[in-house]
């Protein structure tokens, strides 16, 4: 199985140099999730590298597959033969694509297909090198997460996003539970924004390097402190930073103007 991953792992690296995307996809349990769920169909070339792969898994009347193609050998049918083999594994169930790494020529198989893009985000980096500074607004007091009172955070979070389509209205409970589950949560980073009243106004979460929520309550956007907790955030890493941010979210220019960098983009085809 590490030799399998090995091979994997290389394939998906190449991918994502080439297009970029989701830099996790090379991380083993997304290999798996995506690479090895259900069943698998490998094309290899004549010195037994592997060059392309694909899974389909099929649960409760529904197939989801996955591939990658080696960039070195695009445009020879590869991807148009994982795609027709998943479509007949799939069988009658209707088939969803998930793709973490997005090139031109995949959209347009897709499109031939005659699947539709119902999801996607652009995957952004920042090199830390540079990060601007943005003042907060009048009024605003940042708290980190580790300092922070829990019922503020999660106020913050319901307060930013509850005006949104499809918000999935969890309890504070759930939430929390959600967050304190992941190892990768950065409390010393992570921060609420408390108004001069002391009203939570704002938060950002940080997952390892990952910029995962950043949420402003209504009264309070248009004022920078969106801006003013990313760099925030981005003062206490080290190394690089990521995130992603739908394609049709006007947010990504404001990432793009503290300096993130685009780094491919992820979908979902149906």
């Amino acid at each position: 199985m590490t030799e399998d991953l090995d091979e994997l792992r290389a394939l998906a690296q190449a991918c994502l140099d080439a297009d970029g995307g989701l830099p996790r996809l090379t991380d083993d349990g997304l290999l798996r999730a995506r690479l090895r769920a259900g069943t698998t169909l490998d094309i290899r070339d004549a010195d037994d590298v592997l060059v392309a792969t694909g899974s389909v898994a099929v649960r409760d009347g529904a197939a989801m597959t996955s591939g990658l193609v080696h960039p070195g050998h695009r445009g020879v049918g590869h991807g148009r033969n994982l795609l027709a083999w998943a479509r007949d594994q799939a069988g009658s169930a209707p088939l969803t694509v998930t793709c973490e790494n997005v090139n031109p020529a995949a959209e347009r198989l897709y499109a031939r297909f005659g699947l539709e893009r119902f999801f996607a985000e652009q995957v952004m980096r920042h090199p830390l090198g540079s990060v601007p500074d943005v003042a907060a607004p009048e009024g605003v007091t940042l708290v980190p997460v580790a300092d922070a009172s829990r019922a503020d955070l999660f106020a913050a979070y319901a307060g930013a996003f509850s005006d949104r389509p499809g918000f999935p209205d969890p309890t504070e409970e759930e939430w929390l539970e959600e967050l304190d589950g992941d190892p990768e949560w950065r409390r010393d980073v992570s921060a609420v924004a408390l108004g001069e009243h002391g009203e939570p106004v704002g938060f950002v979460n940080v997952l390892g390097t990952w910029v995962d929520q950043v949420g402003v309550v209504p009264a309070w956007r248009g004022r920078g402190l969106g801006a003013h907790l990313v760099v925030r955030a981005l003062a206490g890493l080290d190394g690089e930073a990521w995130l992603s941010v739908n394609l049709d979210n006007p947010a990504g220019d404001l990432y793009a103007s503290l300096g993130f960098e685009r780094y491919g983009v992820r979908g979902r085809w149906a």
